[in-house]
């Protein structure tokens, strides 16, 4: 199948730095190495790293004032904003745009990036990290200014499950039992614009639990309310999404997008109001589905194995795709995992490199591709 190709833009878009400056806290939870013991982590001191605003009055370093910086961790690229990470996996922008969190899969930690700001230890989470498993995504609550609460999607020595953290606590599971395998753990969680989270779950290697209606691997699933206190059983929106993949929800219009890989090729799916799994697209070279992001009428995808964001535009009046794919950054900084939306529609990546690609001195990378533009071409 041909490749086409978003025009590299003539400079990176500006990403407007509303929340810059944090102060590092220490903090982290600690789990019981027992397998037939339930998760119960040991308290422990700490919280959050904390989220300041930038001083309007101080004076902005100018390009000619800024010292020439060289080692393997600057990255010449200007869309690149986060460098020499561990192998990435979920992504959630802030509130305004200006920084985002990105997880590390395999140390657990949470960290928040922005342009021109070194990455910044937000939290840290003690998590199973064998197989694909590990510090999987994680979400904000919708309240997170006022509330604090940070939920996460993680792999423990017994089970994949939902967490939520709160500053100065240890992680409280919320959703326990989804199946963990050596393989097939990866997935997502977001909320919905009803204030539900959604959690997309790996098929945990197995893709038959997948279309089995008492397994919670291959599933999407909905907790109206999360919370410690009041788990209840989750909803099950949609079954038989097999392998590892994501799911977003289009702001506007509520619609699920979910996808996953298949024998027949890798999916883009549009989730039907009875729980239908409704394919868009199928990439029959099998170029290794992740995570996914809702833009206007368009949806991104990033792909591990090959190597780039792939859009695919969604008709507003009929709702299928108008044509074939168009890729960003196809080759130009190796596999790509997560994808999150930004305020402006800009889309913030991260790579995995270190983990099953080739990595370069600078990885593994968090990008900024720019709305309406992609954020460039393959190399020549």
């Amino acid at each position: 199948m041909s490749h086409a190709h978003r025009a590299r833009p003539a400079a990176t878009m500006a990403v407007t730095a509303g929340l810059l400056g944090f102060v590092a806290l220490s903090g982290c939870a600690r789990f019981d190495d027992s397998l037939a013991s339930p998760f119960e982590p040991e308290p422990t001191a700490g919280g959050f790293a904390e989220l300041v605003p930038p001083d309007p009055n101080q004076t902005p370093t100018t390009e000619d004032e800024a010292p020439e910086e060289e080692g393997p961790c600057v990255d010449p690229d200007p869309a690149v904003i986060a460098t020499c990470l561990e192998p990435t996996a979920g992504l959630t922008v802030l509130p305004g745009g200006g920084a985002a969190l990105v997880t590390e899969r395999t140390t657990g930690r949470v960290l928040t990036v922005a342009p021109e700001t070194e990455p910044d230890e937000f939290t840290q989470i003690d998590v199973d990290g064998s197989g694909d498993g590990g510090l999987l995504d994680v979400a904000l609550s919708p309240t997170f200014f006022e509330d604090r609460l940070l939920f996460a999607y993680i792999s423990t020595p017994s089970d994949n499950r939902v967490v939520r953290v709160a500053p100065g606590d240890t992680p409280r599971p919320v959703l326990t039992g989804i199946p963990k395998g050596s393989t097939g753990n990866g997935g997502s969680i977001s909320f919905d614009a009803a204030g539900g989270l959604v959690i997309r779950t790996g098929d945990a290697g197995d893709p038959a639990a997948a279309a089995n209606p008492g397994s919670l691997a291959g599933k999407i699933l909905r907790l109206a309310s999360p919370s410690p206190a009041n788990p209840g059983d989750p909803q099950i929106v949609a079954s038989g999404l097999t392998g590892t993949g994501g799911a977003c929800t289009d702001p506007v219009t509520g619609t699920l997008y979910a996808t996953d890989r298949t024998p027949g090729g890798d999916r883009l799916v549009r989730v039907g109001d009875a729980g239908s799994l409704e394919p868009l697209w199928v990439w029959s070279d099998s170029p290794g589905t992740s995570q996914c992001a809702a833009l206007d009428n368009e949806i991104a995808v990033a792909l591990v194995g090959g190597e780039a964001v792939s859009f695919v535009e969604i008709s507003s009046e009929t709702g299928i795709v108008t044509g074939d794919p168009v890729f960003a950054v196809e080759g130009r900084y190796g596999q790509v995992y997560g994808a999150a939306r930004g305020p402006e529609g800009e889309v913030w990546a991260g790579t995995v490199n270190k983990a099953s690609g080739d990595p370069v001195d600078s990885d593994d990378r968090v990008f900024i591709i720019p709305p309406d533009g992609g954020g460039g071409i393959s190399p020549d």
